[in-house]
């Protein structure tokens, strides 16, 4: 999948979520969303600086 048919998917989601919800709904699951997001980015840049010390660590020992 290519970024434009990402993208594309992504906004026929938000599209079909957000049918018959009110526009406080929408808001919160927003916020829910980007807290999401935000959290799996943190998680991922976590376990690539601890990769990243565990490597260095094993390299200085050599």
């Amino acid at each position: 999948m290519n970024g434009c048919e990402l993208s594309l998917a992504v906004s026929a989601l938000a599209c079909a979520i957000a049918k018959g919800k009110s526009s406080q709904q929408i808001a919160l699951l927003a916020a829910f969303f980007t807290q999401l997001g935000d959290t799996l980015a943190t998680i991922d840049l976590t376990n690539v600086l601890n990769a990243q010390q565990c490597s260095d660590s094993e390299a200085s020992i050599k």
